[in-house]
């Protein structure tokens, strides 16, 4: 497989869980050391972590920053960072702390300026757009509020400013372990073939995988199927080895 495997690691009070369909409420606590985690990640061969604060996301500024910090210091993972950056300030910090990308989302909604601005500055290698989707509409500020723009719509007005990255989460799959919407990832790609999407919501097995690799996708984030055990480290490394 050609198809770049993401584990995620998602924040509340420093410790890392898993969210049901964005859900706050359905939290669930897997490691309360996300280092622990993202340690075990390294030594299966894993190279990129997606880290995302959800104390951040609902308070519209990053709150975890010590964790990224202290995952970036001590593994050789490349982590790339989300929640709360909704400032010039907040993204300097998310670069100083460790991150290599950093990823953005309701900003380039809410001030799609200051987004095109900080892609020009940093450069569309350090720069993710977050395109998360509730009823085929871009959700924001934590997923609790819904705006009127597709992702389509969202990753083509930042397509022809240079954007290369682009992270497409739909909610209602997510965490719940019943397959991705293969066909709109792939319809997303094929749109905009100079745009990596990253795929993210409801992968439940190593063969949800293997069909997004087939349809040409470059990357997908895996997070509860790797955390219940549907997906296993040991077949990560295997897929990393015949790669």
């Amino acid at each position: 497989m050609n198809i770049t495997i993401i584990p995620a690691t998602d924040l509340i009070d420093g410790q890392c869980v898993r969210l049901t369909q964005g859900d706050y409420a359905s939290s669930k606590t897997y490691y309360r050391d996300p280092l622990e985690a993202a340690l075990r990640f390294e030594e299966a061969g894993i190279r990129r972590l997606h880290m995302v604060d959800l104390d951040g996301a609902k308070a519209a500024e990053p709150r975890n920053l010590r964790v990224l910090e202290r995952v970036a210091t001590k593994t050789s993972l490349e982590v790339q960072f989300g929640g709360g950056i909704k400032s010039r300030e907040a993204l300097g910090s998310v670069f100083n702390a460790g991150a290599r990308r950093a990823i953005c989302g309701s900003v380039a909604v809410r001030d799609p300026e200051a987004f095109a601005e900080w892609l020009e500055e940093f450069g569309p290698e350090r720069l993710i757009l977050g395109a998360d989707l509730r009823d085929g509409k871009v959700a924001i500020q934590g997923w609790l509020e819904e705006s009127s723009i597709t992702g389509s719509e969202l990753i083509g007005q930042f397509a022809a400013r240079g954007l290369t990255q682009a992270i497409c989460t739909d909610i209602s799959r997510d965490g719940m372990l019943c397959g991705p919407s293969a066909a709109l990832y792939a319809e997303l790609q094929r749109q905009f073939p100079e745009v990596e999407i990253t795929v993210s919501g409801g992968i439940a097995a190593m063969d949800d995988i293997r069909e997004l690799d087939r349809q040409g996708l470059r990357s997908v984030i895996v997070g509860k199927a790797l955390y219940e055990g549907r997906i296993t480290l040991n077949e990560i490394e295997r897929c990393l080895r015949n790669a």
